[in-house]
């Protein structure tokens, strides 16, 4: 490392104001950063320093991401084969290699684009390349199908770095999850790709496995049954484990559990704000189910579809979540109630995850603002009584 060290310290000169290749200095310095702490501090100014920085805390949330990837390349091949007939005789590298050549390609199309784009505004701007995008970026392509085309993640990308992101002043400043709004460009852009039975198993003729699949062979998700009014098919250890049809990286709750451990270890995310999202997703599945409204136990909305992906990744972002402490009981558990409300009370988004953590997102800053007024409030009476 110390002779990477000093190779960057000795090519450094070149990328800085007036060298030969300062129109990359933004890059140069991204890539610097995220190898090395960087060794310069604050001169002016009361400062708090840290032994982690952002991009050390991207970096950890990209690490617990990881068991939802790796099931998720190894579930589009399980599914592939199941369907085609040939489950039995295949072996498990075989299946995991299989998908991952169908992830593996939007994994790298989301980055090149995202941080494209990120490369290109912080040089544009004379700023540095912000980090928020190494989690984005790999959490696009685990929560869309695996026949979404390329072509398509690329345009919700290119959307969702600059209209919910860059525009409102970058990592930090913005209002709405990136990824969500990278779905919901997808969702209400696209929704042919986005939603139905065909889009959920690869069929990759290009891959050249002999495992090309019918035109016509669907693979209805246990959510997908419930809109239609039936009960999944699947298994409760089949929902847990995630060998069912679904986007790519939601399916297995054991993954995503190993996830949030690593995140609540670490201290990176909330357990306030995960823990309410759970407990308002089992309030409202149980009132629901005790009105009859819904056949369905609280424990299946709780471990179907993204709920448990969206709990644990998404609506513990800390930039779009809230960030008062009692703000995180009330913002999480009203996107845990409202996902299982768009689930019961609308068929036509049997996946309510998305639309409540963009809800959650766009009220957040309303509940923090509730919640230190009303604590302004009760200083000043106290104040008074004395």
């Amino acid at each position: 490392m110390m002779s990477l060290r000093k190779y960057l310290d000795k090519i450094k000169p070149n990328f800085d104001a007036g060298g030969k290749l300062h129109a990359f200095q933004s890059v140069f310095e991204g890539l610097e950063t995220f190898l090395f702490v960087p060794n310069t501090t604050a001169t002016t100014g009361t400062n708090i320093h840290d032994a982690i920085d952002s991009k050390r805390i991207m970096s950890f949330v990209v690490i617990a991401l990881l068991p939802a990837l790796l099931f998720g390349m190894y579930n589009v091949g399980y599914q592939n084969y199941l369907l085609a007939g040939k489950l039995a005789e295949a072996s498990f590298w075989s299946i995991f290699f299989y998908g991952a050549l169908a992830v593996l390609p939007k994994v790298v199309v989301s980055y090149v684009v995202g941080l494209g784009i990120e490369f290109a505004w912080a040089q544009w701007k004379h700023e540095e390349i912000q980090e928020g995008y190494l989690v984005s970026g790999i959490i696009i392509p685990l929560i869309v199908p695996v026949s979404c085309p390329l072509w398509m993640l690329a345009l919700a990308c290119a959307f969702a770095v600059v209209f919910a992101k860059e525009i409102f002043g970058g990592t930090g400043m913005n209002i709405f999850n990136v990824a969500i709004a990278a779905r919901m460009f997808l969702f209400f852009s696209y929704s042919n790709a986005m939603t139905g039975d065909r889009v959920w198993v690869a069929n990759h003729s290009l891959l050249g496995l002999g495992n090309d699949l019918p035109d016509a062979l669907t693979a209805a998700t246990p959510l997908g049954e419930l809109a239609v009014g039936a009960l999944p098919h699947a298994s409760i250890a089949d929902m847990i484990i995630g060998f069912i049809p679904g986007s790519i990286g939601e399916t297995s709750v054991i993954a995503i559990a190993i996830g949030a451990v690593i995140l609540l270890w670490t201290g990176i995310a909330s357990w306030k704000t995960m823990g309410a999202v759970f407990c308002g997703g089992v309030v409202m599945a149980l009132l629901f189910h005790a009105l009859g409204m819904t056949p369905v136990q609280w424990y299946e909305h709780i471990i179907l579809g993204g709920f448990c992906f969206g709990a644990v990744f998404m609506a513990t972002d800390p930039v779009t979540s809230a960030r008062t402490e009692t703000g995180k009981y009330i913002y999480g558990f009203l996107v845990g109630a409202m996902a299982i409300i768009v689930r019961v009370m609308n068929p036509g988004f049997p996946e309510g995850m998305m639309l409540a953590i963009f809800f959650g997102n766009m009220v957040a800053p309303l509940i923090d603002y509730c919640v230190v007024q009303r604590n302004i409030s009760q200083r000043a009476k106290r104040l008074m009584n004395k």
